[in-house]
């Protein structure tokens, strides 16, 4: 089942990643985390280390991480299969046509691009082709880069995100004049964002993002810079409230009396008049 988007209610995806560090036990614990506190929906990552390129990962830490962490078909399809059992959809990002056949063979429903991707026109072309919802975060591009995206902008099937590539995110960072553009030129417009707190996802819920997507953890002491800087379950909890709230907040009463301002209106108008 893909995203089902509702009117005036942003819907929260809890971004596992790969903060799981290759236990599928405490994936599971965190999908758990992510259902209980408000989550629509967890992520995580497929990729192949042995496809990864030479870089600064080979000597930083992250490559063994990577070797630890990495989805291959079965794994996934137990988390995917556990999200299901749980009631909370469970989707990944891809980073190559390889990846996404892998994802398209446990589930066609729900793919995302991630930003270091999105300049690749061949696998978004290939998502839209193969999967009914396909989100697309739009960080680290070139406005020459951003505007060959443009030729998707009616397509039903796409959701692009608001995205800036910088983890953690500094909050004079977050342009969310960006934001406001990109909902003139695409149907569906959401917000991925990498601040340390909710603040930025708030700003995006008021300005009627129809997805925000997080990163979660269950422990900001958990190895890995994708953890320090997630939200824990307290924190996505205070978002889900949030996004209740002004769920509500939209709700349109009309320009008449309130039911709940009568008594107001009957017993209190003109009692102080001489």
């Amino acid at each position: 089942m893909t995203l089902k988007l509702i009117k005036n209610r942003s819907l929260i995806v809890a971004e596992i990643g790969w903060n799981f560090l290759g236990k599928i036990n405490l994936a599971k614990k965190m999908i758990l985390a992510a259902k209980r506190n408000g989550a629509d929906a967890v992520k995580f990552q497929i990729w192949d280390p042995k496809n990864l390129k030479r870089g600064p990962w080979d000597n930083d830490g992250r490559k063994e991480l990577y070797q630890k962490s990495f989805l291959d078909k079965k794994r996934f399809k137990l988390l995917y299969n556990f999200s299901k059992k749980n009631k909370i959809k469970c989707f990944a990002s891809v980073w190559s046509l390889n990846d996404l056949k892998t994802l398209a063979s446990i589930s066609k429903d729900i793919v995302k691009i991630p930003s270091p991707e999105a300049y690749d026109i061949k696998l978004i072309t290939s998502s839209l082709r193969l999967f009914k919802q396909v989100i697309v975060s739009v960080g680290c591009l070139k406005n020459s880069e951003l505007r060959r995206l443009y030729k998707f902008k009616n397509n039903d099937k796409l959701i692009i995100l608001h995205c800036v590539s910088s983890y953690p995110l500094k909050a004079e960072n977050c342009n969310f004049n960006k934001f406001h553009h990109l909902k003139k030129n695409f149907k569906k417009v959401g917000y991925s964002g990498h601040l340390d707190g909710i603040e930025d996802s708030v700003y995006a819920i008021a300005n009627q993002a129809v997805l925000i997507e997080k990163h979660f953890t269950t422990s900001k002491q958990l190895r890995g810079k994708d953890n320090k800087f997630s939200l824990k379950p307290s924190d996505l909890k205070k978002l889900s409230d949030f996004r209740n709230l002004f769920s509500k907040f939209k709700i349109n009463r009309g320009l008449n009396i309130q039911k709940d301002e009568i008594d107001v209106y009957k017993n209190y108008r003109g009692r102080w008049h001489k």
